[in-house]
């Protein structure tokens, strides 16, 4: 009974955090104590728990040092001009007739290159949004396209924190990870691009404008050297160079052309790292083209951080034991993947962030996988096309609750997420059908 009690006061804490937008770090040390009041009442000692939490929270460690060079990455990148840049000629690209799919295209590329669902909507988002506004567009699908596309990227880009994430807990290469994802993800994209073609035909961008670009090229000098912090990541990706070492390269190739380029002082590029970019208040592009900075990973880093202590208390005082042992019960891919997803939705809809959800789903059915004697580059990539994507389809979840509140839109744009619940969806039919064709074979 102390079990279900210290979930359900747990949950109703997270939700009222994330409507309220109080920081998760709060409902969840909140939730530590509640469960360690649980591990303790079944014969724990206080140290005993301290030092679970504490073990926990240090294999964290690891994954918040990328934090940190990702938050300081995005800033820099947009007082160099690259964000900006890639802005301005993703909104060339855009057709009247095609504008969804547009926002859809362009926002996948542009969560790709900066590797965070936040912060395509807030900058590329938010521009394709007013342009959705002026054109009389249909502004939950055309927030719901923005949102999905921003997943792609978050879900299996290199620079991405929660892909990072991923590898981290799994223990394996981000590099083999983003290839299993790709792979995983072609029949849900081309299912994506045709949904959002058809909307496209529907709701018509009336009258194109052009005042995005005017201001980009106002306030910064635009050319081919802004786009080289870009292919740092892209040619040393495919080196498979560390990701933190591709990063770091990435970020002085950005403060460089900071500095050169668009005449920033080494000060102002120091303060965007540490406290993220943003505009003369005066600017048009102010509310718009801003953010990152290594403050503001450091938030996530401290819910990730918490998370991974919650998780360890829940798995060494075995407190999630009955759950396990149901999920641990399987014999086949699907079977598992049926576990993860419902798992991860569980996580998703309790734990209101992506973190939680990866981590307690990983926790629960990490004994299927080896009972079924399958590496964790299969768990990598099952947390990847279940706990990160379906975290995006629950309102109250910060994953969700985040991009919608940037964007100024609401649940109505979760029928046009059609990329995200596309990828869990058809990864368990696919598996589904691969079982039954198989148990045919067997039977012949």
């Amino acid at each position: 009974m102390d079990l279900v009690a210290a979930f359900i006061m747990t949950f109703l804490l997270l939700v009222i955090c994330a409507f309220k937008g109080i920081f998760l770090a709060y409902p969840l040390a909140a939730g530590i104590i509640l469960f360690f009041i649980v591990a303790w009442r079944r014969g724990y000692s206080f140290k005993d728990i301290f030092n679970m939490a504490y073990r926990g929270g240090k294999k964290s460690y690891v994954v918040i040092r990328v934090f940190i060079m990702i938050g300081a990455l995005i800033p820099i990148w947009t007082a160099s001009g690259t964000v900006p840049a890639i802005v301005y000629y993703g909104i060339e690209l855009i057709k009247p007739n095609l504008f969804i799919l547009s926002s859809f295209l362009i926002s996948c590329f542009v969560s790709f290159l900066i590797g965070t669902s936040v912060g395509t909507s807030g900058i590329v988002g938010a521009a394709l949004m007013v342009i959705a506004k002026s054109g009389d567009v249909n502004l939950a699908a055309a927030a719901g396209a923005i949102i999905a596309g921003a997943y792609f990227g978050d879900r299996c880009s290199p620079v991405s924190s929660s892909a990072s994430f991923v590898a981290y807990i799994t223990e394996t290469n981000i590099y083999d990870n983003i290839k299993s994802m790709f792979k995983t993800s072609i029949i849900p994209f081309a299912i994506s691009v045709a949904f959002y073609t058809a909307v496209s035909q529907r709701y018509l961008l009336h009258g194109r404008t052009n005042i995005m670009h005017d201001l980009i090229l106002k306030e910064f000098n635009l050319n081919w050297v802004v786009l080289i912090p870009v292919l740092v990541v892209f040619i040393f990706s495919i080196f498979r160079v560390d990701i933190k070492k591709l990063m770091l390269l990435s970020i002085i190739a950005a403060f460089i052309i900071s500095i050169t380029v668009q005449h920033q002082t080494v000060l102002s590029c120091i303060k965007f790292i540490v406290f993220g970019f943003s505009m003369d208040d005066s600017s048009p592009l102010h509310p718009i083209i801003k953010g990152g900075g290594i403050i503001s990973l450091l938030k996530t880093a401290l819910v990730v951080f918490l998370a991974s202590a919650f998780a360890e208390i829940l798995e060494e005082a075995e407190i999630l034991s009955n759950i396990e042992r149901i999920t641990s019960n399987v014999s086949s891919r699907y079977e598992i993947f049926r576990n993860v997803f419902i798992t991860s939705l569980f996580g998703a809809i309790i734990g209101c962030s992506q973190t939680f959800a990866v981590m307690l789903t990983y926790m629960l059915n990490k004994k299927g996988y080896e009972k079924n004697k399958l590496d964790n580059s299969y768990a990598a990539m099952d947390l990847e096309n279940t706990a990160i994507m379906v975290s995006a389809l629950v309102p109250w979840n910060v994953a969700m609750l985040t991009p919608m509140t940037i964007l100024g839109t609401n649940s109505a744009c979760i029928p046009y997420l059609t990329y995200i619940y596309m990828i869990p969806l058809w990864n368990l039919l696919y598996l589904k059908l691969r079982e039954n064709i198989v148990k045919k074979i067997d039977c012949v």
